[in-house]
């Protein structure tokens, strides 16, 4: 008995379901021809397609832009549009039974439930891909019919002339016959024919598959640019929106989290600290001066240190913004503003997206203090407006004037800020004043 070990480094022979190895040459001759054979019926199912696709588009859109004015024409273009639809489905099958392409399915935009009859007539009339299949329809044909041709030609040439010698002598031949080679002056007889028939065959045969290549790559890469590729792209676009969406969730919650664990944590245990320290120095009394002053020095940099702490877990996010939401904090930072502040917010929803809520509530705190500290502002207003899917900040106050992102004051991080969340920060700053710095975010979940 006689074991055989293979080596852990030794790839494993990959089967392709059918028998034959892939990595021999008769695998890859495999492979090979049923691609050629999955292109050819491509091209070849193509034309009845093409055409039934240029016939009923064509005639739709005549007909259907023709009687436009009257009720009739309308109808007919919707009609036209659902059987540009359905055919640029089949198309997509094609390319995905065929040629094995990767084709996303194909999201249509659709009418609301409770849309009437002529809006949902005309909404199909409003989705770019819909014009797409339609512009498919038309410009296909004419590519369809050459791969139809190149296929029917080259299939014909490589199999009759490579098998001519078998039957090619069963053609009648009369005394005034002339054959291709007799009139290209190669000379008569059943030889000559089939020498040069085998020949033309075999060169037919060895250009065979860059010939229905290079005619199903004509046709596909048409079908990709107008059916396939921009819902490819819409779909990697939704999922770079899906996957930033989630990596700000898991940002903010992160965020809430840290600052909830520094207020449990560090923070209570800080001012324990302090009380004990207190309670410390209250034991101790005037009998030991200097005991009494190292503990007044530790307590002092134990308020220091939760003073610090404090003003971090605000900087991550403020507990008011995460309980109560956009309004509450807003309201709250103009009451705590170091100048008179009016307030006014009026959104649609009372919560919106977390990343939305902290970065307005950052818009208007640095403004705020911005105004304070260095504009000599005696008065500011904050107005926070939600319309249309997007949340407008104003924060506007009364002093100098002349602030600017690049003179830093935190104006720099505002606009990096702003910009991470998709939205737009302008600062109008004028020398004498008034200072405004707007913000302008959407507010899609």
């Amino acid at each position: 008995m006689s074991f055989s070990m293979t080596s852990a480094s030794e790839p494993m022979p990959v089967s392709t379901g059918s028998g034959v190895d892939p990595s021999t040459l008769l695998g890859r001759l495999a492979v090979g021809f049923r691609r050629l054979l999955g292109r050819t019926v491509y091209l070849v199912a193509g034309f009845p397609l093409g055409l039934a696709s240029f016939v009923a588009i064509i005639t739709g859109l005549s007909v259907g832009l023709g009687t436009l004015i009257t009720f009739l024409g309308l109808p007919i273009l919707f009609v036209t549009v659902q059987a540009a639809r359905l055919l640029a489905t089949g198309e997509r099958g094609l390319l995905s039974s065929l040629l094995g392409r990767d084709v996303p399915p194909t999201v249509y935009h659709r009418a609301a439930p409770d849309a009437t009859p002529i809006r949902r007539l005309v909404h199909p009339l409003t989705d770019p891909q819909s014009w797409r299949d339609v512009v498919h329809a038309l410009v296909t044909f004419p590519v369809s019919v050459l791969g139809f041709v190149v296929t029917v030609v080259w299939w014909t040439v490589a199999l009759a002339g490579t098998t001519w010698y078998a039957w090619g002598w069963m053609l009648p031949q009369g005394p005034d016959s002339e054959d291709l080679p007799d009139l290209l002056g190669l000379g008569d007889g059943y030889l000559v024919r089939a020498g040069f028939y085998s020949a033309l065959g075999l060169l037919a045969a060895v250009t065979l598959p860059l010939a229905i290549t290079g005619a199903a790559s004509l046709r596909s890469v048409l079908a990709d640019a107008l059916l396939v590729g921009p819902t490819r792209h819409r779909r990697q676009v939704d999922t770079l929106v899906e996957g930033r969406a989630a990596a700000r969730a898991a940002e903010d919650s992160a965020l809430r989290r840290l600052e909830r664990d520094i207020h449990d944590g560090p923070q209570q245990r800080l001012v324990r600290l302090s009380m004990d320290l207190g309670r410390a120095k209250q034991k101790v009394g005037d009998d030991a001066p200097e005991l009494a002053a190292a503990i007044d020095e530790a307590r002092q940099q134990t308020q220091e240190t939760l003073d610090e702490l404090r003003a971090l877990s605000r900087g991550i996010a403020p507990p008011i913004l995460a309980d109560r939401g956009l309004v509450s904090a807003l309201e709250e930072l103009a009451v705590r503003s170091a100048i008179p502040t009016g307030c006014r917010v009026e959104l649609v929803d009372d919560r919106l997206p977390a990343h939305v809520e902290t970065a307005a509530y950052f818009v208007v705190a640095e403004a705020l203090a911005n105004a304070a500290k260095h504009s000599g502002a005696t008065m500011a207003t904050v107005v926070a407006l939600e319309a249309d899917g997007v949340l407008t900040v104003d924060v506007t106050d009364d002093g100098a004037g002349g602030a600017h992102p690049a003179k830093g004051h935190g104006l720099a991080g505002l606009e990096q800020r702003v910009r991470a969340v998709d939205g737009r920060l302008t600062i109008t700053s004028p020398d004498g004043g008034p200072t405004t710095v707007a913000a302008e975010m959407p507010c899609g979940w």
